[in-house]
């Protein structure tokens, strides 16, 4: 009889059935013991440097504030990326950084980066009416759901009720 891979499970389809409700079983066991969070804890090494300065063209902005502070970011080691954007007054640049790297770390980073960019000869105008502005992004922080009312409600009434008077309104 010549050996054929296929011949034996099909001559054996009760030991592929129990095969497959094992596996199917250990798969099972093993979903149920992974670690489970309701709200993990999830980190974006990402900061954000945000410069006004009024009366400026987006141009301007650009060659004036992004590019000095963009040259100055590239230079920080675990930097995985510099993206910028310039609007008319004022500049976003966002530095993506390496998942291994902290983020208080890379904020300091940044903020050196930005003070060295100030302190440059051809760096950011000496004019600017505040400093850049460093910040993190904390997931945290953002709201799990937004809900909207809309109807014919009293809204004294609808404030009242115990379920909605628990809720913290950011308008």
């Amino acid at each position: 009889m010549k050996l054929n891979p296929s011949n034996w499970p099909i001559n054996n389809r009760t030991s592929i059935y129990v095969l497959t409700i094992i596996i199917t079983m250990i798969g099972l066991v093993s979903y149920m013991n992974l670690p489970k969070e309701q709200f993990p804890e999830v980190k974006f090494p990402q900061i954000i440097v945000q410069t006004i300065n009024p009366g400026t063209s987006p141009e301007n902005m650009e060659n004036l504030v992004s590019k000095p502070i963009e040259k100055q970011l590239k230079n920080i080691s675990g930097i995985k990326k510099v993206t910028s954007n310039s609007f008319q007054d004022f500049s976003v640049v966002i530095a993506e950084f390496n998942t291994d790297v902290k983020v208080v770390k890379a904020k300091q980073d940044v903020k050196d980066a930005v003070d060295k960019a100030k302190s440059d000869q051809n760096g950011l105008p000496k004019n600017l009416p505040n400093d850049p502005e460093v910040k993190d992004i904390d997931v945290s922080e953002f709201p799990i759901r937004f809900v909207n009312i809309y109807g014919n409600f009293d809204e004294a009434r609808l404030e009242n009720m115990p379920t909605v008077s628990r809720i913290r309104s950011k308008a």
